[in-house]
């Protein structure tokens, strides 16, 4: 079988620190081309990997035929822009998280996925750890019962991403700490629930540290710059109802003072429930009259960015099913989008 041919557009850390090594892992993948608005950022990834061609224009990288697969790795705004041409261009497309900064955007992505047939994948890593496939396993067997409620949440006591880059420009992220790591914990509750549509969400969104003086913040990725634009907020919280019934409760910030930071989710079922705490993991049931805590000994967790990536590549191939839909993706930044709004207007928000 000849390789798949690959053009990155966006060099930035996310792409040398999860999406180039899943590629350059994987055996049937050759890297062709790499695009960015900065030829000094594409001529120093394309040297140091050995990458043929140079691109400041992503859109000529989608005139050449003999690329099969794009990877967007840009700031969020752009998500779409590039998926959508480049789906329409005949390729397949694996995008970094989040879908996009609007529901109209992560729809047009969908619309385009459709259309062209190629395969449109997000980047999902957190399902593809391996604690995340026990726990979906787990449901899927009926051993929880119906999951009917819980919440989720990812904590930071500093952690603020490229603090006065595009990560804090909300004309560029859509958002903060919600739009950036709620993508995360959020997907992997509402995939173990299995995927019902939300219909109305209630939330409240602060910036409390965007004049703070944060020594001991923890820079966590991004271009960070100086004096810089900090317009979006560094926690959020809120509540999401289901259409089956089921609710989630959600916080993420990128600073705020609690004792450290902290990443969870915790579904309660009517046969069983779990809390997920970083990496660790119990199970909360009634076996034969007697309550038990239960704690799953796990296989070593090999990564969920190059599994998801490597997942994307299977399907591209027809060797998979896709673990995950564009219309997944959708009903997250539907969610996230109605958040937003509904911290504006203090209202709850509904969803069609």
């Amino acid at each position: 079988m000849s390789k798949l041919k690959i053009a990155l557009v966006g060099t930035g850390n996310i792409l040398r620190q999860a999406h180039l090594p899943a590629l350059l892992s994987h055996p049937d993948i050759e890297i062709a081309a790499v695009c960015d608005t900065v030829l000094e950022k594409a001529e120093a990834l394309a040297k140091e990997f050995g990458i043929p061609d140079v691109y400041t224009d992503y859109r000529i990288a989608l005139e050449r035929k003999d690329i099969d697969i794009v990877d967007v790795c840009t700031p969020n705004l752009f998500h779409s822009e590039v998926s959508i041409a480049a789906l329409q261009a005949g390729k397949h497309v694996f995008c970094e998280k989040p879908d996009a900064v609007s529901p109209l955007e992560a729809k047009r992505m969908a619309e385009a996925a459709k259309t062209s047939g190629k395969v449109l994948m997000v980047m999902r890593n957190n399902r593809f750890r391996s604690v995340s496939q026990f726990l979906k396993r787990y449901a899927d067997a009926g051993l929880m019962g119906e999951i009917y409620t819980g919440r989720c949440g990812w904590v930071r006591r500093r952690g603020i991403p490229g603090l006065g880059g595009w990560f804090t420009t909300k004309a560029l992220s859509g958002g903060g700490p919600l739009i950036d790591l709620g993508v995360h914990m959020i997907d992997v509750a509402l995939w173990v629930m299995g995927s019902p549509k939300p219909v109305a969400v209630s939330g409240a969104a602060y910036r409390k540290f965007a004049d703070a003086d944060l020594s001991t913040n923890i820079n966590t990725g991004g271009d960070g710059k100086a004096g810089g634009t900090f317009d979006v907020e560094d926690l959020a919280s809120g509540y999401i109802r289901f259409d089956n019934g089921a609710t989630l409760q959600i916080e993420f910030s990128w600073a705020s003072n609690v004792e450290e930071e902290m990443s969870f989710i915790e579904l309660r079922g009517t046969k069983a429930g779990f809390s997920l705490r970083n990496d660790d993991v119990k199970l909360f049931a009634e076996i034969e009259g007697v309550l038990c805590d239960i704690v799953p000994k796990l296989p070593k967790d090999p990564g969920g960015h190059t599994a998801n990536v490597h997942h994307f590549i299977d399907v591209v191939q027809g060797k998979a099913k896709p673990q995950f839909v564009p219309e997944q993706g959708v009903d997250m930044i539907q969610i996230l989008s109605a958040i937003y709004e509904s911290a504006e207007s203090g209202k709850e928000v509904r969803i069609d």
